[in-house]
């Protein structure tokens, strides 16, 4: 993926904020400073997985873009999803699909 073709990677970020607005996973409010700062994956010790979407994810992504630099080329959100919200496996299904969406856009570059 060149830096001025995302194909539908901004799209698909505007899609997945819409939804976890939609199902009421979007905070209005930061993580603390602390919490932002975690180094494991996904920030599993500190953040839910849908925080770590709306805080770390999706303003990585776009500042890559605003920036014309390349993305990660690589991508296996989708599985992480349908662990983090096995619980509520159908209300995150929509949620779900977008991750593999976006899985598939980064991976193809």
């Amino acid at each position: 993926m060149t830096s001025n073709d995302y194909g539908e990677v901004p799209e698909l970020l505007q899609r997945l904020e819409s939804e976890l607005k939609r199902l009421g996973w979007w905070s209005p409010q930061p993580p603390s400073a602390e919490a932002l700062a975690s180094t494991r994956p996904f920030h599993v010790d500190t953040l839910a997985f849908e925080e770590w979407l709306q805080w770390i994810l999706l303003p990585r992504l776009r500042a890559l873009m605003d920036r014309g630099a390349p993305l990660p080329g690589a991508s296996a959100m989708a599985p992480m999803g349908e662990v983090a919200w096995r619980h509520c496996a159908t209300e995150a299904a929509p949620v779900i699909e977008l991750l593999s969406r976006l899985d598939q856009a980064l991976s193809s570059q």
